[in-house]
């Protein structure tokens, strides 16, 4: 396993492929498929992103099979399923780096700003108007949602054994414009 140090950089190197590139290449051969499934996963970091279909941490990162153990979530939001699901990548998969991946042109964070949407979707824009309070500026409530999200993590009392141990939990924000990552 690598340190979450090593896992930034390795992060910030990929981004930076993305952005230079026109094509994404992976090998997923019959062997890598074999390789995973006989020796398991080892993610280098924990992505909890949203669901947009813009926002594909394994193409956004340079990511190959078993690197990432994405969660993705409209407005990447956490509640007890993906704290469970992190829990389970940082303390048995050995995962030393959380990043919570917020993006600009947000649907659920601009619902949450500009509307008041009813249905399951409330669940997710109720969670994001915690997050951002009186805040009318997308980017900005991003930001403050990505940072609520970072303290839902934090207040896991799993997480915090496993910070004492080298866990680190960062977020960024995706610009779909771009395709830059910009870590907060």
């Amino acid at each position: 396993m690598i340190t979450a140090e090593e896992a930034i950089a390795r992060l910030k190197e990929g981004n930076d492929q993305y952005i230079s590139t026109d094509t994404f290449k992976t090998d997923i051969s019959s062997a890598i498929l074999e390789h995973f499934a006989k020796n398991g996963q080892e993610p280098y970091a924990i992505i909890i992103s949203c669901s947009d279909s813009r926002v594909i941490p394994e193409r956004i990162f340079h990511a190959a099979i078993g690197d990432l153990f994405t969660i993705r979530v409209a407005g990447n939001v956490i509640d007890d399923h993906q704290l469970g699901s992190i829990e389970y990548a940082a303390g048995h998969l050995g995962t030393n780096l959380i990043v919570v991946l917020g993006h600009t042109q947000c649907g659920a964070v601009a619902a949450a700003v500009h509307h008041d949407p009813d249905g399951f979707i409330k669940f997710i824009t109720d969670e994001i108007k915690r997050a951002i309070g009186e805040e009318k500026d997308d980017y900005k409530a991003a930001v403050l949602n990505v940072e609520q999200s970072i303290r839902i993590i934090e207040s896991s009392l799993e997480i915090q054994k496993d910070e004492e141990n080298g866990l680190k939990v960062i977020g960024a924000i995706y610009r779909i414009e771009d395709g830059k990552v910009v870590f907060l």
